[in-house]
């Protein structure tokens, strides 16, 4: 006995001298491509030096954007629509999910599957969804007789078809943990079921609401993708301007002064939410509260609005792109599929493909070395914290003789995906049971042949379903393609974007077919995510790390 524990041990030492090498690929790509582009966007902004050839020179203050009347606009306006969508997703998302908690019915569990839809569909697929609906020869709008075009609501709606579901998925597990010991003992002593809620429900549920809720505002208000295209000239948000100022005014100093209060703002946003984790410590075990199925009028009328709600903000945005492409008929997908359609779709693929194989080496690296450090597991969340203009404009700045190199915009493509494999892997690190590894050890297995005959398999659906994450980030991403790509690098996101912004139908029309192509491989890497779970054998629940940052905490 006392062997075994020294050979034990001797493992532990040797794997805890390992995550010293292991952390050097991952320690130098956030070096490289994140800390180091971040403070070189600090000194132009601080500076207001401007080095990028032909770039004018900034005039501004570091307080330029709350002193300019058309910039304090922008920002204020991007922390609004950020806070407005915030509250209709905890208004909206707290009532849905209390009644996906406690209620039985046919296809929940296809429901609440159908909840992680949004987190893999690309954020042009999600607008030109929206445009569907409620643009210009909209679905509803024609219906209705209405146009939501220049105005806020089509930016709101496009955030809440992306966040509504992250607080609905937050409140159904956070509801899960509500013991049912005490909730009867609230009813047995007279409590009504609305007082029981708050006095009980509300107490247990808050913090991961609250939580839920940070990460809602730190998306909005980051967001690019949408805002780009819903927000108009109007209800642009700040990630939009940057991109203008760069990409069109060479205004570099100007972008860096706004870039470092987003900066500074969305980390704010990330510490309070990071306190608030700190009180979502692993739950006690707890007797949770029985669905039952619903009964009476009242009841099924609210199962049914809640299934009616989910359908009309989450699914019928992804619907409408399948009707107007549908609907564009045979001459629009025939012109669709030239040779630059067919290039950007080789592009798409290639990209996705070379970034994922590199997100999914520094992914594994990072959860194997950070299984004896909590710091450097937090090390994980840096790419999710600042957003990808950020991150693009500070690779601009701090390598100007690399902005048109496939291997900055496949390394920027990795870094931004290869936390969905880290937190994935991580979580299934945690869950490995000791006595397997300790058993291999025992039986004379060395490190090496331990991780790849018994850790590697026993990890394989946690590695399977980050890399679906990380394949549906690279396949969808927008902003670093547009600041480091070039012409010919095309993919289908900048295609699309192009359509957008040419005038007339038929552009729209083929902007709608590319978009239902670039959903359907989203849509399969969705699949590829769900369908190893999709047996006859009691199924589950994913693995933490697995799900995107929004919910990494909620299953």
């Amino acid at each position: 006995m006392k062997h075994e524990v020294r050979q034990w041990m001797s493992f532990v030492h040797a794997c805890a001298r390992g995550s010293l090498w292991l952390a050097v690929l991952p320690a130098a790509a956030l070096l490289l491509l994140l800390i180091a582009p971040l403070a070189r966007l600090a000194v132009t902004g601080l500076t207001g030096e401007a080095s990028w050839p032909g770039a004018a020179p900034s005039t501004w203050s570091f307080w330029t954007p709350w002193q300019d009347d058309y910039l304090r606009w922008r920002v204020l306006w991007s922390l609004a629509q950020a806070g407005i969508t915030c509250a209709l997703a905890f208004v909206l998302g707290l009532p849905l999910a209390w009644v996906l908690a406690r209620f039985e019915f046919a296809g929940r569990a296809l429901v609440l599957r159908l909840l992680m839809l949004p987190f893999v569909v690309p954020t042009l697929v999600a607008a030109l969804g929206v445009l569907a609906l409620w643009g210009p020869r909209g679905l509803l709008s024609g219906w209705l007789g209405i146009n939501l075009q220049d105005t806020p609501w089509l930016l709101l709606y496009g955030n809440l078809f992306f966040n509504l579901c992250l607080v609905v998925r937050a409140g159904v597990d956070a509801l899960g943990q509500v013991n049912a010991r005490q909730v009867a003992a609230a009813r047995s002593l007279g409590a009504t079921p609305w007082r029981a809620f708050w006095r009980i429900e509300w107490p247990a549920i808050a913090p991961w609401l609250m939580s839920s809720l940070c990460l809602v505002f730190l998306y909005c208000f980051a967001g690019f993708g949408l805002a780009l295209v819903l927000g108009g000239q109007r209800f642009a948000t700040v990630e939009v301007e940057i991109y203008t100022l760069v990409a069109h005014e060479l205004q570099l100093g100007q972008a860096s002064v706004l870039a470092l209060w987003m900066l500074g703002l969305t980390g704010g946003v990330a510490l309070l939410y990071a306190l608030l984790e700190k009180r979502l410590a692993a739950p006690s075990r707890v007797e949770p509260v029985l669905r039952r199925p619903p009964h009476g009028m009242a009841q099924w009328l609210a199962l049914l609005a809640t299934l009616g709600a989910l359908f009309f903000i989450c699914a019928l945005p992804v619907l409408a792109i399948v009707w107007r492409a549908l609907a564009a008929g045979w001459a629009t997908w025939a012109s669709v599929f030239d040779a630059e359609m067919r290039a950007a779709l080789w592009n798409t693929l290639r990209f996705s493909a070379m970034a994922l194989v590199l997100a999914t080496l520094l992914g594994v690296l990072h959860a194997l070395a950070a299984q004896r450090s909590v710091l450097w597991r937090a090390a994980a969340f840096l790419p999710f914290v600042v957003s990808p203009v950020t991150v693009a404009f500070g690779l601009l700045l701090l390598y100007p003789g690399w902005t048109a190199s496939l291997s900055l915009l496949l390394a920027a493509y990795a870094v931004l995906a290869y936390p969905f494999v880290a937190k994935a892997m991580a979580a299934g690190l945690d869950s490995l049971p000791p006595h397997v590894l300790h058993a291999a050890r025992t039986l004379g297995a060395s490190p090496q042949r331990t991780f790849w005959r018994v850790t590697l398999p026993l990890l394989r659906p946690a590695l399977r379903r980050g890399m679906a994450f990380a394949a549906a980030t690279a396949l969808g991403e927008f902003a670093v393609t547009l600041f480091l790509s070039r012409p010919e690098w095309a993919t289908l996101t900048t295609l699309i974007y192009r359509r957008l912004g040419h005038p007339g139908a038929a552009s729209l029309d083929q902007a709608f077919v590319l978009a239902s192509l670039l959903m359907l491989l989203a849509l399969l890497a969705f699949l590829l995510i769900e369908w190893p779970e999709m047996d006859g054998h009691k199924r589950r629940r994913p693995a933490i790390g697995a799900l995107p940052v929004g919910v990494l905490h909620h299953a």
